[in-house]
């Protein structure tokens, strides 16, 4: 835990509210002090939902300090169990309340003998981990609630063939059994394949639109979505998730511990493979194959046709279009997830140059190198988004692909950049229909990487025919420098430059111009300064 004025992942508490809030019929309660009950407001405003954020603040102050915590935190148990009559209530303290060293646990063990909710403390080190740590780790504590891991004797000889079974489908012996589940050991899966879909959930870069888009390219291949887990899946369901042949992952940030502990204790396949680009996409499909046995033959022609058909993304790549935008440079930064996958997209599918990936992700670290290698020329692992900042003005790249901080930094030194990533603003919580996974992904992939990057022509045509986007001499950079004074007649020079080029000679020159510690810059500067330069 470290003080921070601006950070790409958030604390603990809001990780686990977000999948407390993502259930339905859940109720989270919050036990935390005035300044950290945000969470409401913030999800209100960015998923704009008709219904109420369920997420109740036990709110500590002076009178809670000076008796304690129990009697509080216990009657809004009871309060809301009455009012809202919730299948579950999740107690949650925040980074701030854990200082007090309270036995919550004691709150929710005294609050379960007069409640009829089922009552759970979120299992989470709110000094250690942070957002998406927390909502992988109470999504994975919510499922073992409710599907205790089985009795070892049991699970040797009992899931064990179920796991053969997933592999390879039902025998007709079983096709004609109930499909209720049994005791221990006895839980029987879907007669036609099915998934179950691990980590949509509420405040996620595009989670609903990618939900979908799996959810057509399953039903194309005939098969059936069990559960979709948690965004809009009941606790009480959750006993149902082995009747899926395998689970689907689509982002490692959440879902992963909780496919592992499925597969760890009922022997359920999981597919971890991200679909967003064509070739990933493709690679995702074969993978599922794999796991249905399906005809292989089938699955190369629905492939092709979605590739050739439905995406354009092919198509473009092939485009002189796209061909004006290889080799061009772009730094690529966000979660781990969707940065690698937009570093392999962008040189591998169009072939523009990726100068620096990176990710603020740094617990999958080792992963994301392995991931990007080949991909980019240097790697960038970070939770400053000054080092970002300060790596995007040194490179001076075409376009940046990021987070909502990387859109600030670009229009401070005049680089275009395309979101990919969370965190986000609501610009980025779209009505319509824009999905960054599958065959659809693909297409709104491209429109965002062809419209990213400022082509030369479009600044030259704003200066001759005038415009709200012409630009003055540019003053933006990140560094608080002040010191540099141009003379007016170097500012008329400046001028005279295609604005395309425009800031990056302008960097360039004060650069020089520190370097040689030269306070004002005249026309003879910028002479000397690309001299320099050749």
């Amino acid at each position: 835990m470290k003080l921070a004025y601006w950070m790409y992942a958030g604390p603990a508490h809001i990780g686990t509210l977000r999948v407390a809030s993502s259930f339905k019929n859940v109720h989270a309660i919050m036990h935390a002090p005035l300044g950290d009950d945000y969470f409401n407001v913030m999800r209100s405003m960015l998923e704009r939902e008709r219904d109420f954020t369920p997420v109740t603040a036990s709110i500590v102050d002076r009178h809670v300090l000076a008796r304690g915590s129990q009697e509080k935190v216990v009657e809004n148990i009871m309060r809301k169990d009455q009012q809202e009559k919730p299948d579950l209530i999740l107690l949650t303290p925040t980074c701030t309340s854990s200082i007090l060293q309270e036995d919550l646990q004691n709150f929710v063990e005294r609050a379960t003998s007069t409640t009829n909710s089922d009552i759970l403390l979120a299992d989470v080190n709110h000094y250690r981990v942070n957002e998406f740590q927390a909502a992988d780790r109470t999504l994975e504590q919510i499922i073992a609630f409710y599907l205790p891991p089985l009795d070892p004797y049991s699970s040797s000889m009992d899931v064990l063939p179920l796991a053969a079974e997933r592999q390879h489908g039902p025998p007709p012996s079983q096709q004609a059994e109930s499909q209720d589940s049994g005791p221990s050991g006895e839980q029987k899966f879907s007669e036609q394949p099915s998934a179950n879909i691990l980590g949509v959930f509420t405040l996620g870069f595009h989670h609903q639109h990618d939900c979908r888009e799996i959810y057509r390219i399953l039903k194309d291949l005939g098969i059936k979505i069990n559960q979709i887990i948690p965004e809009g899946c009941l606790v009480t369901n959750l006993k149902n998730i082995t009747k899926a042949w395998f689970n689907i992952v689509p982002y490692r940030e959440i879902g992963l511990m909780a496919a592992e502990y499925l597969h760890k204790n009922y022997n359920m396949p999981y597919i971890d493979r991200t679909p967003m680009g064509l070739v990933e996409t493709a690679s995702w499909i074969r993978q599922i194959r794999v796991f249905v046995k399906g005809n292989e033959e089938t699955y190369e022609k629905y492939i092709d046709q979605q590739t050739r058909f439905v995406s354009q993304a092919a198509w473009f790549s092939r485009s002189i279009d796209c061909q004006n935008l290889t080799g061009k440079k772009a730094l690529v930064f966000g979660d781990a997830t969707h940065a690698a996958a937009m570093t392999k997209i962008l040189v591998r599918e169009m072939g523009i140059n990726v100068c620096c990936a990176g990710t603020y992700c740094q617990q999958d670290a080792d992963w994301f190198r392995e991931q990007v290698q080949g991909f980019c020329d240097q790697v960038l692992i970070t939770e400053d988004h000054t080092q970002v900042g300060n790596m995007i003005a040194q490179i001076e790249p075409a376009a940046i692909f990021g987070t909502q901080m990387e859109r600030h930094v670009g229009k401070r030194l005049d680089i275009p950049c395309g979101v990919i990533s969370a965190p986000i603003h609501i610009q980025n919580f779209p009505l319509s229909y824009r999905p960054f996974l599958g065959y659809e992904g693909t297409n709104q992939i491209a429109d965002l990487v062809y419209n990213s990057f400022t082509l030369g022509m479009e600044d030259h045509l704003l200066e001759i025919f005038g415009g709200h986007d012409v630009k003055t001499v540019i003053t933006k950079n990140l560094s608080t420098d002040q010191e540099l004074i141009w003379t007016s007649s170097a500012q008329n020079e400046l001028q005279k430059i295609p604005g395309f080029v425009r800031n990056r000679i302008k960097r360039n020159t004060e650069k020089f111009a520190r370097s040689q510690k030269i306070q004002q810059i005249t026309v003879e500067v910028m002479y000397a300064a690309k001299e320099a330069a050749t």
